[in-house]
């Protein structure tokens, strides 16, 4: 019989091939299993995800995503699809957030995208693993990372703390505030959840203005 879940490794990511048949229930009994195996191979690691073989929804996804985590130490931060060029920018920026990445006492993570309004607010530095559609917030005391699209809207540094920054592997705001500065897309023509020439960036204060720019290592290793 055709093997349920199939495990492979690529750079700085795991690849699952899912059957594409067989009951989601039996596909997550077999992932736990087999990363409870793995667990020791993987060790401690941040890797991206590329989920195949059938279509999951995005409560499949985070099902998944949570299944890894109570059977491993590997720390899934994004997931990643079929587009090569678009999953290069992913793993590329993978590696610069990975060693800024807030965590433990330090900062938070949120999985799953915001949709319908939903609204994140917390005094600590937080990761959000998924999208911020329009018409939701993510408030954060301290600083913000997307690992996903920024549409809505994303207040950091509410504390007065300085160097807050905010990361989007897609950066298009409705609205950004670091600190008090503020910023509003006026040129809003982009249609959402299409991802083309992802172009990860990091916005922060320069200037007593907010500036956007490149996420690069030497950038983040700044702040």
């Amino acid at each position: 019989m055709k093997d349920l879940v199939v495990i492979k490794s690529f750079s700085n990511g795991i690849r699952i091939q899912l059957n594409a048949d067989c009951p989601f229930e039996q596909i997550i009994d077999e992932i736990a299993f087999k990363f409870s195996e793995a667990k020791n191979f993987f060790g401690r690691s941040s890797m991206a995800l590329s989920l195949e073989g059938r279509e999951l929804t995005e409560t499949e996804e985070i099902h998944i995503l949570e299944t890894i985590h109570r059977n491993s130490k590997v720390n899934i931060v994004c997931i990643v699809g079929h587009d090569e060029e678009t999953d290069k920018h992913f793993i590329k920026a993978l590696h610069k957030v990975d060693q800024h990445m807030p965590v433990g006492d330090d900062g938070q993570f949120y999985k799953g995208s915001l949709r319908n309004g939903q609204v994140i607010e917390t005094e600590e530095s937080i990761v959000v693993l998924g999208d911020v559609h329009q018409g939701c917030s993510v408030i954060s005391a301290k600083s913000i990372i997307v690992l996903g699209g920024l549409y809505g809207e994303a207040y950091a540094g509410g504390n007065g703390q300085e160097g807050a920054y905010i990361v989007a592997l897609e950066m298009e705001p409705e609205r950004l505030k670091i600190g008090d500065f503020k910023y509003k897309n006026n040129n809003r023509t982009k249609k959402w959840g299409i991802r083309s020439k992802v172009q990860p960036k990091i916005a922060f204060v320069k200037n007593k203005r907010i500036v956007f720019d490149a996420l690069t290592k030497d950038l983040l290793g700044t702040f």
